[in-house]
């Protein structure tokens, strides 16, 4: 990051608070990059989207709002001005600036920048969505899990480089652990987070990478949580260490997510209820090629059955030994969520992308026909079978056979059909799931998934040893996946290959070759 086009004292960034001039107030620390974390957009319509920063450096008061300058252009000089505006950092929000341009043409990349203290932001490139009955195409890319100190983002720059429309990130941007004294790549800054000033600092810290920047700035994006944006297998109002102030660690979480996202006003979360509220779930359509369905399976889910002792969250459990797991009433979702997927899914366009944040199809660690009928992990939608079905039936009563499942989460590329009963070798395949793996963060033993592959053989593809991001091209004849995998997570400078290639066919459900 550099900066550039320094703007003098004299511009009509001067805006009066308190008494003084801003700029004078910041004169001395003019030399400090206020846009060090870079700029991002997301949320693109057919007529806007969203244009996002966070000032920077020594001097920001604690209780004053900083004016930002943004443009939005039509070429990357600048000189067809679209849009411009300005908007204020408020300190209660970490001068995090969420601006809302409008009035856009629909299905066209844009330019943007910030300017704010005598600073002028790089550029960004964004687009719009297409207009409602436009028939387009999609390039999009799906990325999750990118903890800090488990290796390089050179995955992302490869992302970058492939000129994605899109970016659909599905969770675990940011991990509130702290470091272990070896065996890591980076460091975490910091310990254990909890506070909100801590998040902020996690959140500034992956932010500072140069690749997360470059991909950020490449395309517009949308994104959802999963746990460790918070707390690890957190379950609503349920930390994984039952701690007892998790409602205020939570408050904190939720505030700093939306400071640090490309989100509309509109998702900015309730701070006045306990553990904050921020409705996350919605849809997104692009043209008449698609509609985007982005889930939530964190905020109103039932906590996790059969724990280990004194503990929340996950476990790995035979059937036999958790009954629990049987529960027809229980919910990853939750029921409104779950009723709003089931009456949105479209009718109309080519494709339900449906973006998640883990493995829906099952899988089971040993046989599940045999005596213990099968082993599951019980934080992802194994350990939630029955909202998996409804879910799933909902497809089947809608009629809807273009729906393709996108998750991460788990660490690896898992690709397979999705089934209503997956006891029965007869039972029909109802949607296609892409599980990408993570960006750097590692997993287990890849021999023993290897070993449990053949316990599931709706999964066509199930490697956790791979890192890296999925990429597709999706228009009215096929989906088609790219499973791009970098081949040193631990090099910056990793060169990336393609594993593997697979295909949908958008009136046929399942897996194709690609």
């Amino acid at each position: 990051m550099k900066r550039r086009n320094l703007l003098t004292t004299g511009t009509a960034l001067c805006a009066w608070t308190a008494g003084l001039p801003v700029f004078i107030r910041h004169a001395r620390a003019a030399d400090e990059n206020r846009f060090a974390l870079g700029i991002a957009s997301g949320e693109p319509t057919s007529d806007g989207l969203v244009l996002w920063t966070r000032l920077m450096g020594p001097g920001l008061s604690d209780h004053e709002a900083v004016p930002v300058q943004w443009e939005v252009a039509e070429d990357e000089a600048f000189t067809r001005i679209a849009a411009r505006g300005t908007e204020a950092a408020e300190a209660a929000w970490a001068h995090s600036v969420h601006a809302e341009p409008s009035g856009l043409k629909a299905g066209r990349p844009y330019w943007y920048r910030f300017s704010a203290l005598g600073q002028r932001s790089p550029t960004g490139r964004t687009r719009t969505a297409p207009a409602a009955d436009a028939p387009d195409s999609l390039k999009l890319i799906i990325a999750s899990c990118q903890r800090y100190d488990m290796g390089h983002y050179a995955a992302w720059r490869h992302a970058a480089a492939w000129q994605p429309d899109l970016i659909l990130f599905l969770g675990d941007y940011i991990y509130e652990t702290a470091t272990p004294a070896t065996g890591r790549v980076r460091r975490h800054t910091g310990g254990y987070v909890q506070s909100l000033s801590e998040y902020r600092a996690r959140y500034a810290q992956y932010k500072s990478d140069p690749d997360l920047q470059t991909a950020h700035a490449c395309a517009p994006w949308m994104t959802v949580w999963d746990d460790h944006e918070v707390d690890n297998d957190y379950a609503g109002l349920q930390g994984q260490r039952l701690q007892a102030d998790f409602a205020a660690q939570r408050h904190s979480a939720y505030q700093a997510y939306w400071e640090h996202m490309p989100l509309p006003h509109r998702l900015k979360p309730d701070l006045t209820v306990p553990g904050a509220s921020m409705k996350l779930y919605r849809h997104a359509d692009w043209g008449r090629l698609a509609r985007l369905h982005l889930l939530d399976d964190r905020q109103y889910r039932d906590p996790q059955v059969c724990p280990r002792a004194g503990r929340g969250g996950s476990n790995t459990v035979a059937l036999r030994d958790c009954p629990e797991l049987e529960q027809a009433q229980r919910s990853l979702l939750g029921a409104e969520q779950e009723r709003w997927l089931a009456q949105g899914w479209d009718t109309q366009r080519r494709w339900n992308l449906v973006g998640q944040q883990t493995l829906m199809s099952r899988w089971s660690w040993s046989d599940p026909s045999g005596p213990g009928r099968g082993t599951y992990w019980t934080d992802g939608w194994d350990g939630y079978p029955h909202a998996r079905k409804r879910l799933l039936q909902s497809l089947v009563d809608r009629q809807i056979g273009n729906a393709v499942v996108l998750g991460g989460d788990v660490h690896g590329n898992y690709v397979g059909d999705l089934q209503l009963d997956y006891d029965s070798r007869s039972s029909r395949v109802v949607a296609t799931e892409f599980c990408g793996t993570s960006i750097t963060s590692h997993n287990g033993s890849p021999e023993r998934v290897v070993a449990a592959h053949r316990h599931n053989p709706h999964m066509r593809h199930a490697r956790i040893d791979e890192r890296g991001f999925m990429a597709f091209d999706i228009d009215d004849r096929a989906l088609r996946a790219h499973l791009f995998v970098v081949d040193r997570v631990e090099d910056p400078d990793s060169t990336v290959r393609v594993a593997a290639r697979y295909a949908v066919d958008p009136r046929q459900p399942g897996v194709q070759s690609g």
